[in-house]
Formats: structure tokens, sequence, C-alpha cells
């Protein structure tokens, strides 16, 4: 290392902007320089973390360097020269406990991955479904899922436990195994087709593992995520990838009926990754990995654990889930949108955000509330609103009560409606 330094200090040729990445087996170092356009030298900073145990300090210096390409990259078998996280330096900043901030939970090191997982991994099964026709055996369809609760709650989808179109009311029983290698006979307690989502009950007279809920709404496009389960029957599998976009709307994947929304990744889920966890790097659950693109890599599907929680509490509290049903086709407003709306249409309502209503279904609870096509809806129950994830969350189970909509039609009228939900077809 000191040699290249030494290198790297004596060269006198034309100065270049550039930055060179140096691993060595001990470790690595980053070069960072900015060029003065009224010089022919110019300052850099070399940092190389501890080794051990023994701290690297190399004084700012000054040099020219030669032509070459602006980055290059010196690297050998060191795991640490992939290393995203900042190198660990000492931390004046000591807590109460005496402990120094390391890093958040958004920074990525060698270990961020394997922690996380670590933390997940044992609440992770394998799911078997024997597959019986006409009384006769015909293999055993697999899945994945995840114990949610100490009582044995398993969190998985519904098209692993319900491929004979069983009905949600119908208490069936599948094989869990552990990653401990325990077995259970599970119990189907609750199934939504329409979101493709399912709990599964055991009984253990000994403590279980469980992973945490974590929150999918705080997610980007960018964001580490961790796939975990059994793909093709290979138990405890772990990809990584990121988060390829938050909001994936069903009708972009051609898929018919009501509006769903996927968290979307490039993780390596197989047949067998079904009903298994997406996974942050703070070790929560924050999606159910339920189908991938067969023509494709890296366009793998999860259900957000945002939705999943409300689906579960639709279990708890009824048994099955309660939606309401407008028969209205809805699109979000923005600053964007409503500017090429006003431009093609001058009579647009004056409006800074709101839903726009396209379409009215004929003989639906909208359609004789009142709707026309064209209208922008602002307030809901009362409350302003902007999205139709937020009229969703007022609606709720409501069904069968009354509820009050404002809405904005051209040339700034405004009406008020009031709109009774039916329930949306459980089979769509």
């Amino acid at each position: 290392m000191r040699q290249l330094l030494r290198r790297l200090l004596v060269v006198d040729r034309k100065p270049l902007v550039r930055a060179i990445a140096v691993a060595t087996a001990a470790g690595s170092a980053v070069f960072y320089s900015n060029l003065d356009p009224n010089h022919s030298r110019h300052t850099f900073t070399i940092s190389i973390p501890s080794i051990a145990g023994v701290a690297l300090a190399i004084p700012s210096a000054t040099a020219n360097f030669p032509t070459s390409p602006s980055f290059s990259a010196l690297t050998d078998h060191d795991p640490h020269f992939f290393r995203v996280a900042p190198d660990t330096v000492p931390d004046t900043n000591v807590g109460a406990e005496g402990e120094g901030s390391r890093c958040t939970s958004r920074c990525l090191d060698r270990d961020s991955i394997a922690d996380a997982a670590a933390k997940v991994g044992p609440a992770v099964v394998n799911i078997s479904v024997p597959h019986v026709y006409y009384g006769l055996g015909a293999g055993m369809r697999m899945g994945s899922g995840t114990i949610i609760d100490p009582d044995g709650t398993i969190l998985t989808c519904a098209h692993i436990v319900n491929f004979q179109g069983t009905r949600a009311s119908s208490k069936w029983k599948v094989e869990v195994t552990l990653q401990d290698g325990r077995t259970f006979e599970g119990t189907v307690m609750n199934v939504d087709l329409h979101s493709d989502i399912a709990l599964v009950k055991i009984t253990s007279k000994l403590p279980l593992p469980t992973a945490k809920l974590g929150s999918s709404r705080i997610l980007r496009p960018g964001d580490w995520v961790i796939a975990m389960g059994c793909p093709l029957s290979l138990q405890n599998t772990i990809t990584a990838g990121i988060v390829s976009c938050v909001d994936r709307k069903s009708s972009d994947l051609g898929l018919s009926g009501m509006r769903r929304e996927y968290l979307q990744t490039d993780c390596a889920i197989n047949a067998g990754n079904s009903g298994g966890p997406l996974v942050n790097i703070d070790g929560e659950v924050i999606g159910v990995n339920i189908f991938k693109v067969a023509a494709a890599d890296g366009l793998g599907f999860s259900v957000p654990i945002d939705s999943v929680s409300k689906i579960i509490h639709h279990f708890k509290k009824s048994g099955r889930v309660v939606r309401p049903w407008l028969g209205l086709k809805m699109i979000d407003l923005n600053e964007m949108i409503i500017a090429q709306l006003k431009e093609r249409d001058p009579t647009f309502p004056n409006v800074v955000k709101g839903i726009l209503v396209p379409m009215v279904t004929p003989g639906s609870p909208a359609d004789q509330a009142g709707f026309h096509p064209g209208d922008v809806v602002i307030e809901f129950e009362g409350k302003p609103v902007a999205s139709i994830t937020e009229v969703i969350d007022i609606m709720d189970d409501k069904v069968g009560i009354p509820l009050k909509v404002v809405v904005k039609r051209a040339k700034d009228v405004v009406v008020k409606l009031t709109v009774i939900p039916d329930e949306a077809n459980p089979s769509m």
C-alpha cells in the first residue's frame, strides 16, 4: 500500500478530475480529487479504514496525474471492497448508555442482509398441500409462509392452500415444516382470493419463532429487500434485490377485477416462494411474495404489508374481507394532469387535488347517487381527499351505510351527493 501511495504522489503530468477506489488485502481505501482550474496541481484526500485495530492517517497532499480513464478500480478478493456503508470511525457523540451511533437503518454494510435474514429466517415455514383428484393422491403443492404471532398464526398466500377452490369458510389441513425441522399439521383459517392472502394456524407446546411486521408505506424505489422462502422445495432460501416499484397497479399487469397494488422487486422468486416474506434491511416483513412474470427475469410481485394488515384486521373482525363497491372508475389527479385537462377543456374545474371520475357503471350505487363522468371528488365523508387509497381507507367495510361525497364539475359547479355502497362480489 505504501509503495502504491508513493507512486501516486510522484507522478507529474496533466491534471484530471478523477476518483480511484483501491482495495487491499487489509481493507479498502477511497481517493477523492478536486481540480482547481487555475492551477496545474490539485489536492486529494485518501481515507483508509483501521487495520487490525491500528488507525491510519494520510495527510492531504498535492500531485499532478497522468492522462488515463476517469475511474480506475484496483481490486482483490477482499469482501470489504463491496461495502456500501461508511467505514466505522470513532464516534464522539456517545449516547446515554455509552454507545456511539454507527449506522442508521437505511445504511447497508456487509452484514446487513445476513442480519435481516437471521431475524426473520426462523419464522419462515414450508407449507405442503396434497394434490387429490377423485380421491387419488397426485403429488404435493409446495409454498412458503411466515409465523407472525406466538399463537401459531402463519401468513401465506391463498393460491397455495386453496388450490381446489375450497370455500373460504372451510377449515382444511396442510403440513407445515419449520426451519428447525419441526413439523405440524396446520389448519387453514381464513382465505381472501381477491388479494391472494390466507392465514394458517398451528399449535405447539414449545415457543414458536415469529417475525415482526413492518410498514410498506415508507418504501421507496431502490430500497434493498430480501425474498425468503422455499423455492422448488429448497428450504431456507434467501435472495436479495431492490424495490423496483412501490405501487404497481393490477391493471398494469393485465389483471382483471377490482383494483390491486403490488410491490415490484427484482429479487429472484420462483415456484415455492409464494407466500414467503419480503423483508427490509431492518428484518421486518414488508410484503408477501405472490407471483413473478414467467417470461422475464427480475419481475417479482408482493402484496404490501400495509394492505395485508388491513386484511388480517377484517379476518379477525368478521372472518372475511368486506369490500364496499361504488361502481366508479377513478384516477388520482396531480398538478400536471390537471394542467393538461384544463388545456384540453377550459371548463374543467379549478382544483389543486382530487380524484377524477372518468366512468360510472350503469346501475351501480354511484350511478344511483348521481355521479357523472368528469366529476372530481374533493371530499369524502367530510374529509378532503387526493387519492383513491384515501377513499378506500375511509370506506373501510362500510357496506349499506350512506356516505357523503362532494364533487366539482365543469365551470366549478359544486355538488353534494350521498352514495350507499354495495358489497363487492367476493369472487372478483
